[in-house]
């Protein structure tokens, strides 16, 4: 089993940023790939990044290309998102997910899924 625990959510402004964290404890060391989502109300879950954690490879939803940025600490067992240039549309919950699967992008290959936590951006 893997634990995943997040943190860093919060209130800002437009224009402002945020930076998310994801601890893992558990059986994390045959894990593929760990990622973050997010589900705004009334809509369905979607991808936001994702890394590699072995190699750091990473991908991003085409909405957050060039202001998030997906990294790991392996040593700590911990991904962060920063989240820079925040928009109104970026409010959600977000999610923390672990995977030991290939296509870390898809949302159903994740087996293990954090608590959430809520970001909110004022207009």
């Amino acid at each position: 089993q893997v634990q995943l625990v997040e943190s860093g959510g919060g209130l800002v402004q437009a224009g402002g940023s945020l930076r998310l964290s994801c601890a893992a404890s558990g059986r994390t060391f045959s894990l593929f790939a760990m990622g973050w989502f997010r589900q705004a109300p009334g809509k369905e879950r979607e991808f936001v990044a994702g890394i590699m954690l072995s190699g750091g490879n990473t991908r991003y939803a085409d909405s957050v290309k060039g202001r998030f940025t997906i990294s790991r600490d392996n040593a700590k067992n911990t991904v962060y998102l920063q989240m820079n240039s925040l928009k109104p549309e970026d409010t959600a919950v977000y999610y923390c997910a672990a995977t030991y699967g290939y296509s870390y992008y898809l949302s159903n290959e994740y087996n293990y899924w954090g608590q959430g936590t809520q970001v909110t951006v004022s207009s």
